[in-house]
């Protein structure tokens, strides 16, 4: 069973070998192979390499397109700067100034340069892996993006202050995000990961009204397109689980801050879960012999539709028996529960 199978296997709750890996490199990848993050955020060579080297290394099963949130941004009309050492840098949110969805000009992806790069990695992974590994294209969630575009506080406030404006920005970054997603799917990417970070910092009640409806149709979209759904919310997505469980994504990323059992109370069987070890303190600062307890831990409280991965992002400087640890296999059930 090669990666590939073992991810899609897992995703349609059949019988696996071993847990699938899917662990967040980023700046660790990089890294790995004498780069830095300028290089990996800019140039989807040397992203998918150091992805390809991990992977043969470390046992990774899906290739990662991941860099920074501000790929669409910059095709929006951001400038982003690359730092050597540290995320791409948006210089200042482009609608700053002004909250007028319907005077902005959707970019292009396949002109729009750091669109354009992203959706060059899908196709260098397809020509490099095959169908040997699972391949997820990214996209930003409609209010990731929204803060993105107008700038984090002034999002915040738009929510309050401007709910039906907010909605239309919130629809045209959906639009754009549904664009971008189908070019990825068409060049290869088996899976779509939808990052909308901003959202465990609302209220339930912002996220029930305006930014649900908006990822149920962005997911619903992606789903029709032929490609599965991973969803990615940093922090504590706690008091959005219940209306997660109706988004019909296929994978959650679980924070480290999120209980798992009740994730998995509140998410149901249907879905995968991947996570959710700090990665910083349990992952950076842990130790091999612990990090493969716990995953095994994790494993026995969710149950199958489980995959292995931090709460977020591999940080640089992690130990190589550390990421080791967290991908050493975990022999599955050979029946899987019903």
């Amino acid at each position: 069973m090669n990666s590939r199978e073992r991810y899609i296997n897992m995703v349609e709750g059949r019988e696996v070998d071993i847990v699938p890996r899917l662990p967040i490199l980023m700046a660790f990848a990089a890294n790995f192979i004498g780069s830095d993050y300028a290089a990996f955020a800019s140039d989807y060579r040397v992203l998918t390499e150091a992805s390809i080297r991990c992977a043969e290394v470390f046992g990774i099963d899906q290739m990662n397109t991941m860099s920074d949130p501000y790929r669409e941004t910059q095709g929006f009309g951001a400038e982003i700067i690359y730092v050597k050492d540290g995320v791409p840098r948006c210089v200042r949110p482009p609608f700053e100034d002004s909250l007028d969805p319907r005077s902005i000009k959707k970019p292009d992806p396949l002109v729009a340069t750091r669109m354009r790069d992203r959706i060059d990695a899908v196709r260098e992974y397809k020509r490099r892996v095959g169908d040997r590994y699972s391949i997820m294209g990214w996209v930003e969630g409609p209010a990731a993006e929204a803060a993105d575009l107008r700038g984090l506080e002034n999002f915040l406030c738009d929510l309050i202050e401007e709910p039906e404006l907010t909605g239309e920005l919130m629809d045209l970054c959906v639009d754009v995000a549904i664009d971008f997603a189908r070019i990825q799917i068409e060049e290869g990417a088996d899976t779509i990961g939808i990052g909308d970070a901003i959202c465990s910092q609302i209220s339930v009640e912002m996220y029930r009204e305006l930014v649900w409806p908006r990822e149920k149709r962005l997911v619903s979209a992606i789903r029709a397109l032929g490609a599965y759904v991973r969803l990615h919310i940093c922090g504590n997505i706690t008091h959005l689980l219940p209306f997660i469980a109706q988004l019909g994504v296929n994978i959650v990323d679980i924070d480290s801050m999120v209980d798992m059992r009740h994730a998995r109370e509140m998410l149901g069987p249907g879905k995968v879960l991947a996570g959710n070890l700090d990665p910083v303190s349990a992952i950076l600062r842990g130790n091999p012999g612990d990090i493969r307890r716990r995953f095994r831990e994790i494993y026995a409280q969710v149950g199958h539709r489980f995959m292995v991965n931090a709460g977020c992002e591999i940080p640089p400087g992690t130990p190589l028996e550390n990421l080791h640890a967290l991908c050493e296999p975990i022999e599955t059930p050979t029946v899987i529960p019903s």
